[in-house]
């Protein structure tokens, strides 16, 4: 009993605990509480990694911030600085002719005045360097990989030492089940056995990652909060690494499937070729964006759940706000886990319809 207790406590701690800093700001310049510009800011990316808000003796809000670093190209010129000097878009930095001014959490090139031209939707003209910053996704996707490297490599040490028929102890107990779980009812059973192990390391790295990346993104304090799997720009490129296996490796079946398809009237197979080519695209398109969408979902649904106590500033709306909002992260524990699975499944599967021998 004692334990449900805390865990109950610790999730209405990280359910709530993301939007504590966010009421501090909007308190503190007072205007209203803006629910779409919280909710952007928390899952959109950052220069600053954010750890804590608190006001001192004199009511003042006191932001602890780490800065990250900043790297921009323009035209010859390679910047590097910390994302402080910015102060918070206040500043400019010089980057050859042109200035640098940090605006929306971007990075903008301007005059020494830092005039920035809207077009007629409000957007901003102003071009934009060649953008090769530590964001705060970047750094926390570095942790993740990290983390999966110091405990993968221990545990690969442990069977070194011990032998791989050894009972398994400590982290090995977590990880072995699900490696066998991946090998023999994802890979296996999606790719023919005398061609899986080649894909094997692929598949079970991109499990993890996922998986890592996904419950760090869970964690409201910090090193936690980044949104990396609800980053377009994350899910494309694990999108792509799977076009890329899928269609590097395709046997010739696969092949004449898209080019030739067999068994079927000529005059449909001009209009099959074309189907099966889109085809080849929208395969890892959808797994883009079924990752994408669904963790920026979750993280979606919990804030604005959170913030009806701000938005209504009732506390009779708190108990009722903060459950729903604990059941739903405790929903997204599972997320994060089954779309780990989920995207390793679906590329296990459109890697065998391209690699298995035709039966």
């Amino acid at each position: 009993m004692r334990a449900f207790f805390l865990l109950t406590g610790l999730f209405m701690w990280m359910a709530v605990g993301t939007l504590s800093a966010a009421s501090e700001g909007e308190a503190a310049t007072g205007k209203d509480f803006d629910v779409t510009d919280m909710i952007m800011h928390h899952i959109g990316d950052s220069y600053v990694f954010h750890i804590i808000s608190f006001r001192n003796g004199e009511g003042e809000l006191v932001d602890v911030s780490l800065p990250l670093p900043v790297i921009v190209w323009h035209e010859g010129h390679l910047k590097v600085f910390l994302s402080s000097r910015f102060s918070g878009g206040n500043e400019l930095v010089a980057l050859g002719d042109d200035h640098l001014r940090l605006y929306h959490e971007k990075i903008y090139l301007t005059d020494a005045a830092g005039t920035l031209h809207y077009g007629a939707d409000h957007e901003v003209l102003n071009p934009r360097p060649l953008d090769l910053s530590i964001t705060k996704n970047v750094a926390s996707m570095l942790l993740a990989s990290l983390l999966l490297s110091l405990l993968m490599i221990n545990i690969g040490q442990r069977y070194g030492r011990r032998g791989g028929l050894a009972v398994p102890k400590g982290m090995q107990l977590v990880v072995e089940p699900v490696v066998l779980y991946v090998r023999d009812d994802i890979v296996n059973a999606q790719i023919d056995k005398d061609k899986a192990g080649r894909f094997m390391p692929f598949l079970l790295t991109i499990f993890f990652f996922i998986w890592f990346n996904n419950m760090l993104g869970l964690i409201p304090f910090f090193p936690g909060g980044a949104n990396m799997s609800g980053n377009i720009a994350f899910t494309l490129t694990l999108a792509v690494f799977t076009f890329f296996a899928s269609n590097l490796f395709g046997s010739r079946h696969y092949w004449q499937e898209i080019l030739w398809p067999p068994g079927i009237p000529i005059y449909l197979k001009f209009l099959m070729i074309p189907i099966e080519f889109i085809g080849m695209f929208t395969k890892p398109f959808a797994l883009m964006l079924r990752l994408f969408a669904n963790i920026t979902a979750g993280h979606i649904i919990v804030l604005s759940l959170t913030s009806i106590i701000f938005v209504l500033q009732s506390i009779y709306v708190a108990p009722l706000s903060i459950l729903l909002s604990l059941m739903i992260f405790a929903l997204e524990l599972l997320v994060a886990l089954l779309q780990a699975y989920i995207f390793t499944l679906l590329s296990a599967l459109f890697i065998g319809l391209a690699v298995n021998e035709h039966h």
